[in-house]
């Protein structure tokens, strides 16, 4: 009698399961599936040695993945991430050469602006813009703690900062995030939208956020009265349901946006208010600097753009953006 050779058993490929990023802390994140439910996962090695990602993070809150289950544990391992309809961006601060994802998959991005405790710098703002821009993210601005304006010279420069970004049809709310009433205003701003919350340490995303959500419960910290900067309460990012449709995707506050891949001759077409005039400049390659007939340079003249954003425009055209709080 012939003896049956052993073959080896096929190894049965692991289930792949869909789901979304709503939390990342380094080295795991939570991923929901269609279910609700909520599996923490690593991520596969050529996720994270990937090269041509660049990134600090190559899975970030707000991305689509797939993911297997891990047999023993109940924890998974995240084996892709499907195509992203945008992302934000930011150079890493440790890797001169690599990029942080803020977000993915985002409707819109909200900017927490304040003008005191602390300032947030018109140079901070303006690359902040500028990104959303690049990416064809709608933006909204938030200017909160106004109850701490309180002398006419500060709600005066209150109205030219709302004035300054209207002007280019950003729309603005001035709100109190330890208000209630301004609870109903904000609630509009995020319904029926996936928004990614950015701003400097301690200008209120958290307090934002726990007026809109009460038992979200999330920690807020005085500011310091030493250097009146903002101290990081969040610290990873994670993505918050407000609505049955409105989440919200916190990040730890930002003290520098650094771009990342900018041409500096199609940085113009990211400033609205350049974008609509250009046509008009007499040269076409105009830097909008130093050229006779400019249309940008007539037009900060003539009051028509801000001249803090034309002065942003200038500093990161000639790489001299130093973006540390002001």
């Amino acid at each position: 009698m012939s003896k049956k050779k052993n073959t080896p058993e096929k190894a049965v490929p692991a289930v792949e399961f869909k789901g979304l990023v709503t939390r990342t802390t380094g080295t795991f994140c939570s991923v929901k599936d269609a279910e609700g439910k909520i599996t923490e996962c690593t991520f596969k090695g050529k996720l994270r040695i990937d090269k041509d990602l660049r990134s600090t993070n190559p899975v970030a809150v707000g991305d689509e993945v797939k993911f297997v289950m891990n047999e023993k544990e109940d924890t998974g391992v995240v084996v892709s991430v499907l195509p992203r309809k945008n992302y934000i961006l930011r150079k890493a601060i440790a890797h001169a050469r690599k990029v942080h994802i803020l977000c993915a998959n985002v409707d819109q991005v909200v900017l927490i602006y304040t003008l005191k405790s602390p300032r947030t710098s018109a140079g901070f703002a303006n690359r902040f813009l500028m990104i959303a821009e690049a990416y064809s993210i709608p933006v909204v601005i938030i200017i909160n703690k106004i109850d701490l304006l309180t002398t006419e010279e500060e709600l005066e420069y209150l109205q030219e900062v709302k004035s300054e970004y209207e002007s280019i049809a950003y729309p603005v709310y001035c709100v109190s995030a330890l208000d209630s009433g301004y609870k109903e205003t904000l609630m509009k701003v995020f319904e029926g939208k996936i928004s990614f919350l950015g701003g400097h340490s301690g200008s209120g995303k958290s307090s934002i956020l726990n007026l809109l959500r009460p038992d979200l419960n999330i920690r807020t910290q005085v500011i310091s009265n030493y250097n009146d900067k903002g101290m990081h309460t969040t610290t990873f990012t994670e993505m918050h349901p407000l609505l049955d449709d409105a989440y919200v995707i916190d990040a730890p506050g930002i003290k520098e946006m650094g771009l990342v891949d900018f041409d500096k001759n199609e940085i113009a077409h990211y400033f609205p208010e350049m974008r609509n005039r250009m046509h008009l400049c007499k040269f076409n390659n105009c830097t909008h600097i130093h050229e006779p007939n400019c249309a940008i340079i007539d037009a900060v003249k003539n009051g028509e753009i801000p001249f803090s954003r034309y002065d942003s425009y200038v500093k990161i055209f000639l790489n001299q953006e130093s973006e540390q709080e002001e």
